[in-house]
């Protein structure tokens, strides 16, 4: 199954999760998974929430940020991975000059 990001319309989420600006995403979901190609423009997070029922992957595409994990903290850029297991909480932040952008998957099972 191929999903079309590169001809899908980014959809704009103000406060997203409670986080500062908004997230622009790009959306696919089939009630199994959640996955979504988002950006964070410089100033913009995803606010702290946990995941109480699923995880959280996010691989970092481009730009450079924080993601606060539990009680702790931890600086990501391209090419690198964050994953946020099931139980844990966690939020993404945008501190720096130029965007950044992400792909996420949410497993829903």
């Amino acid at each position: 199954m191929i999903i079309p990001y590169n001809t899908m319309d980014e959809e704009h989420f103000p406060s997203f999760k409670g986080g500062e600006g908004a997230l622009e995403a790009k959306m696919f979901s089939d009630g199994l998974n959640r996955m979504l190609h988002g950006r964070l423009a410089p100033g913009a997070s995803i606010g702290r929430h946990t995941h109480e029922t699923n995880s959280e992957i996010i691989y970092i595409l481009t730009g450079t940020g924080t993601v606060l994990y539990d009680d702790g903290q931890e600086q990501v850029s391209a090419g690198q991975c964050h994953y946020c297991p099931k139980g844990h909480a966690h939020s993404l932040i945008n501190d720096s000059d130029a965007d950044l952008t992400f792909f996420a998957v949410v497993p829903e099972q």
